[in-house]
C-alpha cells in the first residue's frame, strides 16, 4: 500500500464509474443544469494530452435547425454503414445508434487546426493528437456518469460535411458528436452486447507478456462488489459481482 492511495470510498467510486459508464442512446427530455455542464467541460479540459498540445475543441449546439442538420448527416451515414456491413446490414438498421434529437445537450468534439507544429510525442505517431481528444472525451464521459447523466459518442458522419456545416477552419477536424442528457436508467451492460453484436474480450485475449500473443501471467480475476467496503465496515455487504463496464 502507498501513502498516495485515495481513501477507500473514493477508490470504490472511481472503479464503479468506470464499470458503469455506458454509451447511451436513449434519453429523457430535459435541460442539463448549466453548473453541471460546466463541471463536465472542466473535467474534459483536465485530460492528458501528448506534448501538452490540448488539441480538443468542443462546440455546443444550441441551434435547433443545426441539431436537425447534424442528425440528417448521421442518419445518412447510418445507412451507408449498414450497406457496408454486408450480411449484417439489417442488424445495423435495427440498432439505435444515436440520440441526437432527444438528448438535453449536443456537443461536437473536434481536433483544432495547426496541430503540425506540435512534434513532441508525435514525430513518429502523429495520430496521438486524436488519442488526446479521446482522453478528453473519456474524462467528460466518466464525469457525466458520476453526475447521473448519460452520454453517447456518435462517430457516424462524414467529417468533411460536418466540418463545413460547423464552419471549422482548414486543418480542424470533427471526431465525435456527443449526446448528453438525462436517462430513465443506465443499461445493465453495453447495449451492443445486449443485442448480440459482440461480447467483451477477456483479459487473457487483450493482455500479453514480453511479446505479442504470449499470455500474461495474471492473478486470478478479482470480483469487486458494487458497493465495496473495507472488511467488517458494513455488515450485509452486497454479493461480489464480476461484471464489467462498457
Amino acid at each position: 500500500m502507498t501513502e498516495h492511495r485515495y481513501p477507500d470510498d473514493d477508490r470504490v467510486a472511481i472503479y464503479r464509474v468506470i464499470r458503469e459508464r455506458r454509451d447511451t442512446r436513449h434519453f429523457r427530455p430535459g435541460a442539463i443544469d448549466p453548473a453541471v455542464l460546466q463541471r463536465l467541460l472542466e473535467a474534459a479540459r483536465f485530460a492528458p494530452s501528448v506534448g501538452y498540445m490540448q488539441p480538443w475543441r468542443f462546440i455546443r449546439i444550441t441551434d435547433p435547425s443545426l441539431r436537425r442538420a447534424i442528425h440528417a448527416l448521421v442518419r445518412a451515414e447510418c445507412e451507408e454503414t449498414a450497406a457496408a456491413c454486408g450480411e449484417r446490414a439489417e442488424e445495423v438498421r435495427r440498432l439505435k445508434l444515436e440520440g441526437i434529437l432527444e438528448c438535453g445537450e449536443l456537443l461536437v468534439a473536434a481536433l483544432t487546426e495547426g496541430r503540425e507544429r506540435y512534434i513532441l510525442g508525435r514525430r513518429t505517431l502523429p495520430e496521438m493528437d486524436l488519442c488526446s481528444v479521446a482522453c478528453a472525451i473519456q474524462n467528460l464521459w466518466l464525469a457525466a456518469r458520476a453526475e447521473g447523466l448519460g452520454m453517447g459518442w456518435v462517430s457516424l458522419f462524414e467529417p468533411d460535411e460536418l466540418a463545413q456545416l460547423l464552419n471549422l477552419p482548414e486543418g480542424a477536424r470533427p471526431v465525435a458528436v456527443l449526446c448528453l442528457g438525462h436517462v430513465d436508467a443506465f443499461y445493465p451492460e453495453p447495449l451492443l452486447e445486449t443485442v448480440g453484436w459482440d461480447t467483451r474480450r477477456p483479459a487473457e485475449e487483450t493482455v500479453f507478456e514480453n511479446g505479442w500473443g504470449r499470455p500474461a501471467k495474471l492473478p486470478k480475476r478479482v470480483c469487486e462488489k458494487r458497493s465495496e467496503r473495507p472488511e467488517g465496515k458494513e455488515p450485509g455487504a452486497q454479493k461480489p459481482e464480476c461484471t464489467s463496464g462498457t
